[in-house]
């Protein structure tokens, strides 16, 4: 039987400065793909790029434009400048930008006034999306079935994580509080000061993160029951546990030298920034992978050539009424209701 295979395309991916975002664009480089790269400094994109040997000058391989996901005005001026150049459609997106700031005493705020987690990481890509959701539509990267050339399904994927997944053992931590929205309250108040938590509820800087995580995965559940009829895929992966990569930059210093080892060693979750990239890769290019509403994983302990599958989500992800209610609340916040 002929192997099913789909033309590269052209695929826009946050937050590439370093980790899992720069290995991802190194891999779709390298498999032919046009990669856009959307970061706060596209100055520092370009030369993380380079030091990984990605080419410099070179558009119509690699393209970095300057937009800051914690800034609302910021994404809604990067997404029309960057409609405004496209001389065709986006094949894929990739959500994959994130802060993480476990340490912080009290809420930092995005210049909306939003708490900047759940700014940066959920508010963000979700506007993001929204304004790229028609272009995304009108994407034609050519397949082939084996006996005739056909279109590829554009796809919009993001990065979830096991600690928003409370049917995995890493949702269940109860340090600082396993990722809930609660009734969401804070959402329906407005999410400004004194407000920063989407339940209402007291600030705790690392749930923040996870709650964040989990509005990006509601979200993807979310697109997926919304467009089902759509020509786009909407997914989320979990690549593994990147414990070396920058996210955790914020974090003690102990913690940094000894999260790598205790992932390697006691739990064999470890994945490195190249593997972790090449998964997002795979997730964004291969026809395999063409499955919506899907959940990727590779399983929390790494095995040698296990192969992806479709994890279980809790109903925290899963729930319609949830789902809905994140929804239209996020359109409201980040002003398009």
């Amino acid at each position: 039987m002929a192997l099913v295979q789909a033309a590269p395309g052209t695929v826009l991916i946050t937050g590439t400065t370093s980790g899992v975002g720069l290995y991802a664009t190194k891999s779709l480089v390298e498999r032919g793909w046009r990669v856009i790269t959307a970061n706060r400094c596209s100055l520092r994109a370009e030369a993380s790029a380079s030091a990984v040997g990605l080419p410099t000058n070179s558009p119509r391989q690699l393209k970095h434009i300057q937009i800051d996901l914690g800034d609302l005005d910021s994404v809604r001026n990067g997404a029309k400048s960057l409609l405004e150049d496209l001389e065709k459609p986006l094949d894929a997106l990739v959500c994959n930008a994130a802060v993480y700031l476990p340490r912080l005493k009290k809420p930092l705020r995005s210049p909306q006034g939003y708490e900047i987690s759940m700014a940066t990481n959920h508010f963000g890509h979700f506007l993001l999306i929204q304004m790229l959701l028609e272009n995304l539509s009108k994407s034609s990267r050519p397949v082939w079935k084996g006996r005739s050339w056909g279109v590829e399904s554009s796809r919009v994927v993001i990065l979830g994580t096991v600690t928003a997944n409370n049917k995995e053992l890493g949702g269940k931590i109860p340090i600082p509080a396993p990722a809930d929205l609660g009734n969401l309250s804070g959402f329906e108040e407005g999410f400004c000061d004194p407000i920063s938590m989407a339940s209402g509820k007291r600030f705790k800087p690392g749930k923040a993160y996870k709650d964040s995580k989990l509005c990006n995965m509601i979200t993807t559940q979310e697109l997926h029951r919304r467009f089902n009829s759509s020509p786009i895929l909407f997914s989320s992966l979990y690549p593994g546990c990147v414990a070396n990569t920058r996210l955790f930059r914020n974090t003690p210093k102990l913690f940094q030298w000894l999260f790598p080892w205790f992932q390697k060693l006691i739990t064999g979750g470890f994945v490195s920034e190249a593997l972790a990239g090449d998964r997002v890769a795979q997730v964004v290019s291969d026809p395999q992978f063409a499955i919506s509403g899907v959940h990727w994983s590779w399983g929390n302990r790494q095995r040698k050539d296990r192969q992806q599958f479709s994890q279980e989500l809790s109903d925290r992800v899963t729930d319609p009424v949830t789902s809905r209610k994140v929804w239209e609340l996020s359109m409201r916040l980040v002003g398009l209701k």
